[in-house]
């Protein structure tokens, strides 16, 4: 203190309790999380006032309609149904599906198609509801005009045919893989590498195709395997000599 007094500098006085409190109330006020609404409790107590609580409004999720869910469902032309509590039965002329549609769906008729409207707006009937339309709509197509899903082999001596009612396969293992094509599928063999599988039932179509491509599956250096018609392999670089 005493070289700052020869050399003329003058001596800071320390700034009184008035100012201190002064400072911070002016901190707390100009800061961006007072003008929110949320100042922290430090601040505030320090300025000499009551710390603020964050008061928020909840968050509220208004989901509209579905894309999908509110369209009706066409009914196709030599397709008959019948719909009773949901329990929605249909017949073609490929064949005859069923499905029980749970209590979260309303089901009504109107001139020629089905309409499916949520009974409430809970998460699982918003949920489902796109989807119990598609169900609805893939039964009429189905019993009208069917689903088929067709696959491809790849390989040198790989081959497909059928051999009475069941699929025979030729995969490069020492045996030949035989399957029992389930009831209500057709499938056939329009040439040796080439599989199409059909049947009014989407799920069970998509089934059986996904059995057959399992028995070989697409390797990813020459592409070797069963795979789907359009189906995309991506071929790895191998290893370079």
């Amino acid at each position: 203190a005493k070289d700052l007094r020869r050399a003329g500098i003058p001596r800071r006085t320390p700034p009184s309790s008035s100012t201190t409190s002064a400072m911070a109330a002016s901190m707390a006020s100009t800061s961006l999380s007072a003008r929110q609404g949320y100042a922290p409790a430090r601040v505030a107590a320090r300025a000499g006032a009551k710390p603020v609580s964050a008061a928020r409004a909840p968050l509220r999720v208004v989901a509209g309609e579905s894309r999908i869910g509110k369209h009706a469902v066409p009914v196709p032309k030599g397709v008959t149904y019948t719909l009773k509590d949901n329990l929605l039965a249909v017949k073609g002329p490929k064949g005859e599906l069923e499905f029980q549609f749970p209590d979260l769906m309303v089901m009504t008729e109107e001139d020629g198609a089905i309409r499916l409207s949520k009974a409430d707006e809970s998460k699982k009937a918003r949920e489902g509801h796109g989807l119990y339309r598609t169900l609805c709509n893939n039964m009429m197509v189905g019993v009208s005009d069917g689903f088929e899903k067709k696959l491809k082999l790849v390989g040198v001596g790989y081959k497909a045919a059928m051999q009475g009612k069941d699929l025979n396969l030729s995969l490069g293992y020492a045996h030949q893989v035989i399957l029992e094509v389930p009831q209500g599928l057709k499938v056939e063999c329009p040439s040796n590498t080439e599989i199409v599988v059909s049947g009014y039932d989407k799920v069970e179509v998509g089934n059986f195709a996904a059995i057959i491509r399992s028995k070989r599956k697409p390797e990813p250096y020459k592409g070797k395997g069963v795979r789907y018609a359009d189906e995309v392999v991506l071929i790895k670089e191998g290893k370079r000599k």
